[in-house]
């Protein structure tokens, strides 16, 4: 589920908050970041069950609808294409889905199922679902495209939705857009024939070793923080360093400790993740300043036989 670009993410934001030195016990601030990895998969629990939930909202809509006193002829044989989305059957028939949502303890909507209202009353007013609502059938592609629109025009937006998970949980905040981006991929490969049974269950780390580059990448920067520094400070002599961003400082550690620690990633790999990782959480300038410090040290490490790179190609 999480390429290594979100890691470098998570590590980042670890390590910018982190105000000790490299020989303080940082046993909290490691715990920390592999809870804040972890808990992107709540994040992402949370926000399948809403669209299981709005599912549920909708069936209880029509059946109060169908009891009402004076019932219309609308009501009565009321139009059932958003209740039998085939996309919405395969989520609400998931029973491995619901084994993790049991597991990870995704009860929220039980208790704030306000927030469920606000979606699918939001969806209601929407054109999509007055679109989507002309007909009474569809095939499985329309209605794979109507969820899809729905996530992404109506609940990845919605600004209540936004608060509430501001609210649960700070560091949720700049998980959502990952969260949200990941969630939308899945839906755009679910198939309704052969479906696999664990397509809404991926796993957190795409890679078996990518937990332990979380915990190696964090740990090798802090440990070094003192020389690395050292080198960044050699390479910015003409620049004050109140002028030098926080962000930018800590991610010329962490790529600095990549290129000297890792030796089976590329240089071209480790400085271009960095460059893009700038331009998202910092100023615009940003990956124009890193990249000239990076080449500098770079070029210097070849020169002096320092970087130690293991494979073809690595350089």
């Amino acid at each position: 589920m999480l390429n290594r670009r979100h890691i470098r993410v998570k590590v980042m934001q670890t390590l910018y908050a982190f105000r000790g030195s490299e020989s303080d016990d940082f046993s909290k601030e490691q715990k920390f970041l592999m809870f804040s990895i972890d808990n992107m998969y709540n994040l992402y629990l949370l926000l399948m069950s809403l669209l299981i939930e709005v599912k549920k909202r909708a069936e209880i809509d029509l059946q109060k609808k169908q009891k009402k006193h004076l019932a219309t002829a609308e009501d009565k044989d009321p139009n059932r294409k958003f209740l039998n989305n085939q996309v919405l059957k395969v989520l609400n028939d998931d029973l491995e889905l619901k084994k993790l949502l049991e597991k990870h303890k995704i009860d929220n909507w039980e208790l704030d199922n306000e927030y469920v209202d606000i979606v699918f009353k939001a969806i209601l007013s929407s054109d999509l679902y007055k679109d989507y609502m002309q007909t009474r059938v569809s095939d499985f592609k329309e209605d794979k495209e109507f969820i899809i629109d729905v996530f992404k025009e109506i609940i990845a937006p919605n600004d209540k939705l936004y608060e509430y998970i501001e609210d649960k949980n700070l560091t949720w905040l700049d998980d959502l857009p990952v969260i949200n981006t990941i969630i939308l991929k899945l839906l755009r490969k679910t198939k309704i024939e052969n479906n696999n049974d664990f397509h809404f269950i991926p796993k957190l780390y795409k890679e078996e070793e990518d937990k332990q580059f979380a915990i190696d990448l964090f740990k090798k920067t802090l440990l070094n923080k003192t020389a690395i520094n050292g080198e960044i400070e050699k390479k910015t002599k003409n620049w004050d360093a109140d002028r030098i961003a926080d962000i930018d400082y800590t991610l010329l550690q962490m790529a600095i400790s990549e290129l000297k620690n890792f030796s089976s990633i590329p240089v071209k790999v480790t400085i271009n993740e960095y460059l893009e990782i700038s331009k998202e959480y910092s100023t615009p300038k940003s990956s124009i300043f890193i990249n000239g410090i990076l080449d500098k040290l770079v070029k210097e490490y070849q020169e002096t036989g320092t970087l130690n790179k293991m494979g073809r190609g690595l350089l």
